[in-house]
């Protein structure tokens, strides 16, 4: 089993032997892929150090000429540090530039709020033109990397760091970014809707509770496959470690609200509230402070199935 990072680089230095419009730049980050990149196709591979602004200004002129641009870094750093220059130099101009960020959500757990990234779907779904791509298994990160090399605007990889099962085949076609992974078991429908490494907590809790799991793993979401899928639905909870402002399930409200459907919606994510998360302990620790284990999750959805009578 690979990290959704090496599956992810792997894929792209393979189409890079053979394509050599493909480039890297990276921002002083490592990996057993780009260490390949390094050795055997160093005239395709950029390190600009620490300095990921000028990675994407960097990035955004490679594009113009021509080449097929991945700026790489650790997810907080790819995003937040270089809002202004994705704004300007990629969004505003739709430059098909490829943004990859590592440590999706809390997955830096020993490094603090520095390094959680939490936020960076918000801000970036913000934007014009730009794609996000939250990836779920590694099998998904290839198929991402190889669509990314023909992909006609900007848009950003969000990779865990942690190993997680395959949910996916190979074969899978991700071009519709959403997947309906297991259906409701109780009439009216009730969904989990989920993104990242939330969707392996949903399948989880859907072997507890009769709920369907729908994966987001594109934004903006594909509106009429959604809106299909949960027209009937009682009520939709959404799942992200993201924080809630903006985030999938912002994104969820917006899209029932501007097409007139009345479907409740209980978003689960991350309440930074009362400030950013300074605990350590882990990533499931981590995730239990702010009610994301298995166990709060089923607590807060079986509560939340009573109150509006729906039989668990």
């Amino acid at each position: 089993m690979k990290t959704q990072r090496d599956a992810f680089w792997d894929k792209v230095y393979e189409i890079a032997l053979s394509n050599k419009d493909v480039v890297i730049v990276s921002a002083d980050m490592g990996a057993p892929s780009l260490d390949k990149f390094r050795a055997n196709l160093s005239s395709q591979y950029v390190d600009v150090g620490i300095a990921e602004q000028q990675a994407i200004a960097v990035s955004a002129g490679l594009a113009l000429g021509g080449k097929k641009v991945f700026a790489y870094a650790i997810a907080p750093f790819i995003t937040l540090r270089c809002y202004e220059q994705i704004r300007l130099e990629l969004a505003a101009m739709n430059i098909p530039v490829t943004l990859v960020g590592v440590g999706a959500g809390m997955s830096y757990d020993d490094s603090g709020p520095t390094h959680h990234t939490v936020e960076d779907i918000s801000i970036l779904r913000a934007l014009p033109n730009l794609r996000i791509h939250s990836i779920t298994d590694s099998n998904m990160a290839i198929a991402i990397a190889s669509m990314s090399c023909f992909l006609p605007y900007p848009n950003y990889v969000r990779l865990d760091r942690k190993v997680f099962p395959t949910i996916y085949s190979p074969l899978y076609d991700f071009s519709h970014g959403l997947a309906n992974l297991t259906e409701p078991k109780v009439v009216p429908d009730v969904y989990l809707v989920a993104t990242g490494n939330m969707v392996h907590r949903a399948l989880e809790v859907a072997q507890e509770l009769p709920l369907g799991v729908i994966d987001i793993f594109t934004l903006p979401i594909n509106q009429d496959l959604f809106l299909k899928t949960v027209w009937k639905a009682k009520i939709l909870f959404t799942l992200e470690e993201h924080t809630l402002p903006g985030g999938l399930g912002s994104a969820v409200c917006e899209l029932l609200a501007d097409n007139g459907l009345t479907i409740p919606v209980k978003r689960l994510g991350l309440d930074f509230s009362k400030g950013y998360c300074y605990q350590y302990g882990g990533r499931e620790h981590l995730q239990s402070l702010y009610g994301l284990d298995k166990e709060s999750i089923i607590r807060r959805i079986a509560l939340a199935l009573e109150a509006h009578h729906v039989d668990h």
